[in-house]
């Protein structure tokens, strides 16, 4: 018998009239290594939301944050790490399960260990649903036909994990339930950074409620910010942001939007018109010269729409 510390918790699946997914296709994508600190590099798509990875580089070795939507995706990241370190990669970091961070796994070398939460791990049990669920961002994008094996982390963590590059610690951490039930960090102490794959967004970029529960992902988030010690964070998904304001916006979303869909569920309100109600506060725009700047404010308020769906499901499944 083993007794898992916490339950994989099935992320929901529907989605909203007219919702369309985040382009996610690695089509057009570049990565501009942008460092942090000395051998701490955030390396940024140039094309928002597409996925942003991270390179952490200490006196012995590497690690890389996050491997990309397709195995030609996880190859080119090893190419644009090797522009800037001949320090080999000895840790790849997975901040979720989710395909477009950790299809690209199987382009890593064997002798590359793959570390990321027990629960992320857990959850890669269904390749083809998870190519279903991730295709929705491909936009016809053919890379998907790519996947055919699903490279699980080699190490596992409950809570934390240390990792140490020589001169250079890094530390792993789950904090619980967010965007996912496995969201794991990568924190480097020195350069008090954060990797928060999809736990964490921009201010003014809705994260994407996954797991239905937004009373549990602000408490998770409250832990965080109670944990670590923090200036910058490099999200899965779009801007380098500085902590302290996005972190009390996305605390101020979930708090607000979860005492909404109650308020409104408790007054009778049918659930199409909440979510026109619930307005999104603060939305992040872009200027106009950025790629997809024109679908970027229609991205946010799907985004948003889902958020408000899910949670309404969760709180009437729990009786909240």
């Amino acid at each position: 018998m083993y007794c898992w510390p916490a339950p994989v918790v099935p992320e929901m699946t529907e989605r909203q009239k007219g919702f369309f997914a985040p382009n996610l296709s690695p089509v057009g994508l570049e990565l501009i290594p942008t460092e942090l600190a000395k051998g701490v590099y955030g390396l940024m798509a140039n094309r928002l939301p597409k996925d942003n990875n991270g390179l952490i580089i200490g006196s012995k070795a590497a690690l890389v944050v996050d491997a990309g939507i397709t195995p030609g995706v996880g190859k080119y990241l090893q190419e644009v790490v090797k522009k800037i370190t001949d320090k080999p990669v000895r840790y790849l970091a997975n901040t979720t399960f989710h395909g477009d961070h950790t299809f690209g796994n199987v382009a890593f070398p064997d002798d590359v260990a793959i570390v990321s939460s027990r629960l992320n791990k857990a959850s890669m049990t269904d390749l083809e649903k998870e190519k279903e669920l991730r295709g929705e961002s491909m936009y016809g994008d053919p890379g998907m036909e790519e996947v055919v094996t699903w490279r699980e982390p080699d190490i596992v963590f409950d809570r934390f994990c240390e990792i140490d590059l020589g001169g250079r610690v890094v530390h792993l951490w789950h904090f619980g339930t967010g965007n996912g039930s496995g969201d794991t960090l990568v924190h480097v102490p020195d350069a008090r950074v954060v990797w928060a794959g999809n736990f964490l967004r921009h201010a003014g970029m809705p994260p994407m409620l996954l797991a239905g529960d937004p009373i549990g992902y602000s408490r998770s988030i409250r832990a965080m910010k109670a944990t670590l010690e923090l200036d910058r964070f490099v999200p899965g998904h779009g801007p380098l942001s500085d902590a302290e304001p996005s972190v009390s916006w996305m605390l101020s979303y979930l708090e607000n939007m979860a005492a909404s869909v109650d308020r409104y569920r408790s007054e009778g309100m049918d659930l199409d018109t909440m979510m026109d109600t619930i307005e999104l506060k603060d939305p992040l725009t872009l200027p106009s010269e950025i790629p997809g700047a024109d679908r970027f404010p229609a991205l946010m308020d799907s985004l948003h729409r889902l958020n408000v769906l899910l949670a309404y499901r969760y709180l009437a499944a729990t009786g909240r």
